[in-house]
């Protein structure tokens, strides 16, 4: 009986941790998948430091303290992006042939604070090409 009590436990403890592991793993899924030039911003200032990835679903699982990510695309994206984080645009720059556009979206977490708004996701498109980041694209692009 004792024994079997043992296993009992021993697999409810197992079973615990796949779940924890598993909402973990969803939580800690990146956010522009399929994008290309994948990029994870480490520390408390979101650019302490930059990791490259091309495999970020596996990546971001074992980085700690992702602050930030972004990844480019193939086309103008704008739509497509704005429409599936369900943001509202708040304003836009434009330099150098780049269209950059400052969004608040309640799907996203952590914000910035710019032009008197609370950013967490930045689009920016030039030349066929679009690369986004939340909360904002550190780097260039």
């Amino acid at each position: 009986m004792r024994f079997l009590r043992g296993i009992k436990g021993l697999c409810l403890s197992v079973g615990v941790l796949f779940i924890l592991l598993l909402v973990y793993g969803v939580y800690s899924a990146p956010l522009f998948e399929g994008g290309e030039g994948y990029e994870f911003f480490l520390g408390t200032s979101s650019s302490a430091a930059c990791i490259s990835s091309s495999s970020p679903a596996a990546e971001k699982f074992f980085l700690p303290a992702v602050r930030g990510e972004s990844a480019r695309f193939e086309g103008d994206r704008y739509e497509e992006l704005k429409a599936r984080f369900h943001a509202k645009l708040l304003f836009t720059e434009e330099a150098a042939g780049t269209v950059s556009y400052y969004l608040y979206s309640p799907d996203l977490g952590r914000c910035v604070g710019l032009e008197g708004h609370s950013v967490n996701l930045q689009i920016a498109v030039r030349k066929g090409q679009t690369a986004v980041g939340s909360p904002v694209i550190f780097g260039g692009f």
